[in-house]
């Protein structure tokens, strides 16, 4: 084989535990409070939840170090949260206000941060800019990785191909993730993909298979994969086997492509934050009382955090055109200068 693999045992310390349970908790309860206020109407357009996945983000967070690059599809409220941008911001970005992290200017789907490149709208699109931050890594010889991910819905677009294709002639140090949570949209994958190995579809470019819902086997993977590509040996792919409990988006209630069933069994027997628990609770590493604190104290600030996101004015006309470039414009383009009037271009 190319290479060995991740370990076959993962040590957890308590302080990783309790660390890793908070960040998960805090992405499940921030997200289950955007469902909320989706419903109420004060969080608008596009919004696509990541409650069920949190082991996913946890994990590669846990593998990797904040000067390594991350960039993610539209499902992006728990990446946001883990390179390092605050609940307030993040909230305050999904009700369009000015203390978002994008000044209100971005919302659920265009959240970014140092050494985050955001969520993208074009399903599968991040994919070629992942490689691209990649080769900007191998080309300034500064060690790091660059993790792009997808999911199993955007595994089927020619983009995927074409930039792996690329990373593989030219070694580049990325790590493509397919977050598989078991449905496109609607769609099963097995009705989308003919082959629903995805791990094994970058076809020259090794890969493994993970247990999405576990966050220690999330983070030996990375771990692993992160390895392999500061060591020169170019790409390598990961698939998660992961779960949403939402649906697709917020338009999507979830439960006419699969039972209410299925998603109670996942939530029942392999819940990421459940499992954690019981985990630390099991091998005496927590008390319940100590993590029952942790939950209430991330319930008050996420409470806090919506308080600001409702209470924060949204950012004033004038703004409108602003932060389209850098600086100032380089040249004089259509619809770039403040209130121009807009002239016809034929």
């Amino acid at each position: 084989s190319l290479f060995d693999g991740p370990p076959e045992k993962a040590e957890l310390t308590r302080e990783q535990g309790l660390q890793y349970y908070r960040v998960m908790q805090t992405i499940r309860r921030m997200e289950l409070k955007a469902d909320q206020l989706y419903k109420q109407k004060i969080i608008r357009g596009f919004c696509h939840l990541y409650d069920g996945q949190e082991a996913c983000a946890a994990g590669i967070e846990a593998a990797i170090t904040p000067t390594d690059h991350l960039i993610t599809a539209y499902r992006a409220h728990g990446y946001t949260f883990t390179r390092g941008v605050s609940i307030k911001e993040i909230m305050a970005e999904l009700t369009g206000r000015k203390g978002g992290v994008a000044k209100g200017k971005g919302g659920s789907m265009h959240m970014y941060a140092p050494h985050f490149y955001g969520g993208n709208g074009i399903v599968g699109a991040q994919v070629p800019l992942g490689a691209g931050i990649a080769l900007a890594c191998q080309y300034q010889g500064n060690n790091q990785v660059c993790v792009t991910l997808y999911g199993d819905g955007a595994a089927n677009q020619g983009q995927l191909f074409e930039s792996f294709n690329m990373a593989a002639l030219w070694k580049l140090p990325c790590i493509f993730i397919c977050e598989n949570n078991k449905y496109g949209m609607g769609t099963s994958v097995e009705r989308a993909s003919a082959s629903t190995d995805y791990y094994k579809r970058g076809d020259f470019i090794p890969g493994i298979r993970v247990d999405g819902m576990d966050v220690l086997c999330v983070r030996e993977a990375t771990k692993f994969a992160a390895e392999h590509c500061r060591s020169g040996k170019g790409p390598i792919i990961m698939e998660l086997q992961t779960y949403r409990y939402h649906g697709h988006s917020m338009s999507d209630p979830g439960v006419s492509y699969r039972t209410r069933d299925e998603i109670q069994e996942v939530r029942s027997k392999s819940d990421p934050i459940s499992m954690l628990k019981d985990r630390m609770l099991d091998n005496n590493m927590a008390s319940v009382e100590e993590l029952k604190e942790i939950d209430i104290s991330i319930r008050k600030e996420v409470e806090e955090a919506t308080q600001f996101s409702t209470s924060d004015p949204e950012p004033p006309l004038e703004d409108l055109c602003n932060h389209i470039f850098h600086n100032n414009p380089p040249l004089e383009v259509r619809g770039t200068h403040p209130w121009a009037a807009l002239k016809s271009v034929s």
